[in-house]
């Protein structure tokens, strides 16, 4: 078991006095077996009211709404958390799905149906040329020896940007120029898997490692593929791991660019554009 606290903090520079319109905050880590929440506390500036609701996905979603103008909007949420998925390749998969292809059972086709269908379908060409780099439809592959060798094949091949630019790139952009941020390479690993059948899903949240040690985190991205008999099991396609007690989820979508940390809006004239300043801080308490 890990005990781990969380520290992240988003914070907006305004030229001008504003009016904030509610905004919506995906920063509570997502709660079951492997992860027990001892704390969690969010603090805002200027004062809010908040409610707390769960989103079709389970995902806690906070909503803030603010009653008087402000020049800096600050978000900051504390969690303390005990994580006990310390050994992430403790799995067995049932023989019907061992190796690959196989077929999920009619029951669970239903449900994952949404987590099947492509989030980029004009790129499913170029997804397809590079997956038949692994695998052909004549070949029978163990499903986990295909699923590493397309995870590490993007940590191994690719280089890691960080992109400002709000939103996911496309595969077939990630594929072009061999570079992206984590989101694109989970984007690009969730693509793959669809155009295989698999069902797979985006993942939001934060990484204990050293710069989010030190300080100097952002906020991370992975994706999940779910197995029969295992569930969702965790794939990083920027270290090229099975996610493991380094790991916190906080949001999980079918949809790649559905659920950043914050969203919001404001209203007011700015002579100059707002700022943005993200800190995440992952240390590990022993």
């Amino acid at each position: 078991m890990r005990r781990l606290h969380i520290c992240h903090t988003t914070t907006y520079a305004y030229s001008q006095a504003v009016d904030l319109l509610p905004h919506t905050m995906l920063m509570r880590p997502r709660e079951g077996h492997d992860v027990w929440i001892e704390s969690a506390q969010l603090t805002m500036t200027p004062a809010a009211t908040v409610q707390w609701h769960r989103d079709t996905y389970d995902n806690s979603v906070a909503v803030a709404s603010f009653a008087e103008p402000t020049t800096v909007l600050s978000l900051q949420s504390d969690v303390t958390l005990q994580h006990f998925d310390a050994q992430p390749l403790n799995f067995i998969v049932p023989e019907s799905a061992v190796n690959f292809p196989f077929s999920y059972a009619p029951a669970e086709r239903m449900d994952l149906f949404p987590y099947t269908m492509a989030v980029f379908p004009t790129d499913y060409e170029s997804v397809g040329n590079w997956v038949s780099e692994f695998w052909s439809p004549s070949q029978v592959v163990e499903t986990y020896v295909l699923l590493d060798t397309l995870n590490t094949a993007i940590a191994q091949r690719f280089t890691y940007t960080v992109r400002e630019e709000p939103g996911v790139q496309s595969p077939a952009t990630t594929l072009l120029h061999q570079s992206g941020s984590c989101r694109d390479f989970a984007a690009l690993f969730i693509a793959a898997c669809r155009y295989l059948g698999l069902a797979a899903r985006f993942v939001s949240g934060y990484l204990h490692c050293p710069a989010t040690e030190a300080g100097h985190g952002s906020t991370h991205a992975w994706a999940e593929v779910y197995l029969p008999g295992v569930g969702w099991k965790g794939f990083d396609s920027t270290s090229g791991e099975v996610v493991g007690n380094d790991h916190i989820a906080v949001a999980v979508h079918r949809h790649p660019e559905a659920i950043p940390p914050v969203t919001g809006a404001f209203v007011g004239q700015l002579s100059q554009p707002a700022t943005m300043q993200v800190s995440v801080q992952v240390t590990e308490i022993n």
